[in-house]
């Protein structure tokens, strides 16, 4: 009888210490179906085999539930208590055999290979297992190992095939079902199945979804995966269209508003659950008359129509119906009806409650189109004299101007900001109206004899 020592991290720790596995040949006449290994960690594998433990109990099932492999227990939720993984719980609240339970932190353990070799496993099944499984553990199970992947191979490769999918606002993805070999996801595909995609799923839900779909995909391919069948018809990856879907990292979260809305909607979507969405904004302290930064956590969104914006409407945050919206970068909005901050003990939407932090006042603003009359002059003064259009703009302390310009402007920019120095003061004192749209062509005309010359400031 095999030492219990040799039961690496076994999930229930009040299990028996002489419990361990029955040996293979006592098994082999007690049962003729094929002996499937599971390995999973997160709700959605707990899901996969719950189906697994469904088939098994069939009565024309051509296989049993051998084993389980999972991740060891961790610090899980806020009080980060230490839990074993939920694939781990489910199997016990089924009823699964605490001591057939394996948590190694690697697959590759001796300790670990050594009591799982005793099953003589025939076959494996992963589904988002965690752990790289190395060559000396694919060699065990005779009939292979199996995958359960949430994209369609050989697209999105990796640790976070879905939500990379979605960052990339694809219109359709997929699960596959494919062997596994040591290169990542590389191995020939059995079967897949595609999934539409609509524009407001997020990651949990479509992780969900894939595996309820590959679960079903696995129970229809496990006859022709134990008579061989499924060999014969796998077909090989085409590696010239693999793509790579990297995991998902903290810092990845910050929503930077000078991309386009859409981007930042699908980014959203994908980073849902874990690691969430971050944005920093200023907002105004009623009290004091200060800006302060503030974070909040972005769960919802959606992309702002432009049918749906108003004039003057896209300069600053505001609030429509209850929503913030936020202008993002091309010209376009985002809509975010849900969030939250680190200050808030309350879950979900708080959009309402920091409306009056939000809020911003109107600053004195000026946008200028300019058309600008240049002479390009050579030692003689001699050239031709040709039009530009600069636009300008002045706003609080802040100036910047996007020049259409030739190169041979560029030297002369210096003088362009003495410009926007002196409309900024005409600003202040009073001298000009808090908002102008437009100048009329003629109503400021600058050629290279009065370009930063004295004249300028009565223009």
């Amino acid at each position: 009888m095999l030492s219990s020592s040799l039961m690496l991290r076994r999930f229930c720790a009040s299990a028996s210490s002489s419990s361990s596995p029955a040996p293979a040949s006592s098994r082999t006449l007690l049962s003729s179906k094929k002996r499937l290994v599971f390995l999973g960690s997160p709700q959605v594998s707990a899901s996969v085999l719950d189906s697994l433990f469904n088939a098994s109990s069939a009565p024309d099932s051509l296989f049993e539930i051998a084993a389980i492999v999972t991740q060891p227990p961790s610090g899980r939720d806020r009080g980060r208590k230490v839990m074993p993984s939920p694939v781990a719980q489910h199997a016990v609240d089924r009823g699964f055999p605490s001591e057939l339970i394996f948590t190694p932190a690697k697959a590759g353990e001796e300790s670990f290979l050594s009591s799982f070799k005793v099953l003589e496993p025939e076959l494996c099944i992963t589904a988002a297992y965690g752990n790289i499984l190395p060559t000396k553990f694919l060699k065990l199970p005779s009939m292979g190992t199996v995958n359960i992947h949430p994209s369609l191979l050989p697209l999105y490769r990796g640790a976070a095939p879905v939500q990379r999918a979605l960052q990339d606002g694809v219109r359709e993805t997929g699960v596959s079902l494919a062997y596994t070999v040591r290169q990542l996801d590389a191995g020939p595909v059995i079967a897949c199945e595609k999934v539409e995609i609509d524009d407001y799923i997020k990651a949990p839900e479509l992780l969900e979804l894939l595996f309820a779909r590959g679960s079903e995909l696995l129970i229809r391919e496990l006859p022709s995966i134990f008579d061989g069948s499924a060999k014969a018809k796998a077909l090989a990856q085409d590696e010239s269209k693999a793509t790579l879907a990297p995991k998902i990292t903290p810092e990845e979260s910050w929503l930077s508003f000078d991309q386009d809305a859409t981007i930042l909607h699908n980014k959203v979507r994908a980073f849902a659950g874990w690691p969430g969405t971050r944005a920093k904004v200023s907002a105004l302290d009623p009290k004091s008359g200060q800006h302060n930064i503030i974070e909040l956590k972005i769960i919802t969104t959606r992309v702002y129509g432009n049918n749906e914006i108003q004039s003057g409407e896209m300069d600053d945050i505001f609030f429509a119906k209850g929503s913030l919206i936020f202008p993002c970068g091309g010209g376009t909005a985002l809509e975010v009806s849900c969030t939250g901050g680190p200050t808030s003990r309350q879950k979900g939407c708080k959009c309402n409650r920091i409306l009056e932090r939000l809020k911003r006042p109107k600053t004195k603003e000026v946008v200028i189109n300019v058309n600008l009359t240049v002479m390009l002059q050579d030692q003689n003064e001699n050239g031709p004299k040709c039009s530009y259009i600069l636009n300008c703009v002045c706003r609080d302390n802040l100036k910047y101007a996007v020049a259409r310009m030739p190169k041979e402007l560029l030297a002369n920019i210096s003088h362009y900001m003495w410009l926007l120095d002196h409309l900024w003061r005409l600003i202040n004192q009073g001298a000009l109206p808090a908002r102008i749209t437009q100048w009329d062509e003629s109503s400021l005309n600058i050629d290279s004899k009065t370009w930063g010359n004295d004249n300028l400031a009565r223009a």
